[in-house]
Formats: C-alpha cells, sequence, structure tokens
C-alpha cells in the first residue's frame, strides 16, 4: 500500500475516535496537558504500526490497546526516574505560569460541557478506587467494553477483569453513597428499624 492510501485509511479509522482517546487519557493521567501528549503518542505509534492493522478488525480497541501500553510504559518510566526540582530553580513568573495553565487543544463541545459539570466529590471518588479498578470500570461502564475486550485491552485474563469491576463498583459505591448522605440524599439508613408487631 502506497503512503497515500495509508494516510487517508489512517485518517478514517482513527481520526474518529480522537475524543474517545483523549477522554480516556485524561481518566488515565488526571491531566489535560499530559493526556494530550498521551493522544498524541497513541496516534503517532499507532501510526507508524498501522501497516500491522488488518481493515475490518476493531479500531477502537487496537488504539485503547496501544494507548493503555503507552501510559502503562511512561508510568513505569516514572516511577524508576526519580525528579527533584528545588523551587529556587524557578522563576515567581515560571511557577505562577504554570498554575494558570488550562490546555484544551483536543476537547470536543461535549468534553468541555461535562467538565464544567464535574462534581470535585465525584471526581475524588473515582480517584480514590485503584487505578487498575478504575480503569476497568471506565471501560465497561462509560466506553461499553465487554469482559473480554477489557481483558484484550488491559493484558489480564477476564477473571481479573470481572474482579475488578465488581471491586471497584462496590467501592464506588460506598464512597458516593458517603457523599449522598452528606448532602442529605436518599435516605438515611442508620435510622430504618424493623417494624415491630405491636401486642
Amino acid at each position: 500500500m502506497n503512503d497515500d492510501g495509508r494516510v487517508e485509511r489512517f485518517e478514517r479509522d482513527a481520526l474518529p475516535l480522537l475524543d474517545q482517546l483523549y477522554g480516556a487519557a485524561r481518566r488515565y493521567t488526571r491531566n489535560a496537558a499530559d493526556a494530550e501528549d498521551l493522544v498524541q503518542e497513541t496516534l503517532l505509534k499507532a501510526y507508524s504500526g498501522f501497516h500491522t492493522f488488518h481493515p475490518g478488525s476493531n479500531a477502537r480497541a487496537w488504539l485503547f490497546r496501544i494507548m493503555y501500553n503507552n501510559w502503562i510504559n511512561s508510568y513505569r518510566a516514572r516511577q524508576r526516574a526519580v525528579s527533584e526540582h528545588l523551587c529556587e530553580d524557578f522563576a515567581d513568573w515560571q511557577l505562577s505560569a504554570e498554575g494558570r495553565h488550562t490546555s484544551t487543544g483536543l476537547r470536543s463541545a461535549e468534553v468541555e460541557a461535562l467538565e464544567a459539570m464535574r462534581d470535585d466529590d465525584i471526581a475524588d471518588a473515582l480517584d480514590a478506587i485503584p487505578a487498575a479498578n478504575r480503569m476497568t470500570v471506565y471501560f465497561a461502564d462509560v466506553e461499553g467494553y465487554h469482559y473480554r475486550e477489557i481483558a484484550s485491552l488491559m493484558g489480564t485474563p477476564v477473571g481479573t477483569v470481572m474482579s475488578r469491576l465488581a471491586r471497584g463498583r462496590k467501592r464506588l459505591r460506598e464512597l458516593l453513597a458517603d457523599v449522598a448522605r452528606d448532602r442529605g440524599i436518599g435516605r438515611d439508613t442508620s435510622t430504618d428499624q424493623a417494624a415491630v408487631p405491636s401486642s
């Protein structure tokens, strides 16, 4: 296949998934700039290996797998490389500029709207779930993947996916129940009593 055909196929198969990739990257990295970098690295690797992609197969799963592998590799590299910077190395204007950075490079209108509605308590609850469980919940409940697809994406057995999903959902339910109780939403089960028959 010539380069023009490869470019055309890549644009047709991969680029429509850009918003979905960015959404998942945000969940992986929890940071807009890092998410953009992860999506860019994913697309570069996908394009360079696009000759191995079989037309008609699941481009979405293929791209998510590449992105997941990139994320895992960068996470492992960060764990190995300890980086330390003293505050004296930076000028005040640099620290101030870093705090104001808000990139919107790849955001769709839907992503912008969802992020504007994001509740900190819900985000905190999601962040409190271990990363493997959080991503399993994300792939199942947000992206709609089946157990086998998630297992393939994450490189784990189906049974592991099922247990991570159950644990992740259970923990999220517990955390959100606490938030609801704090806000006075729902009923207070601590004051519920079993009906006592009158004699």
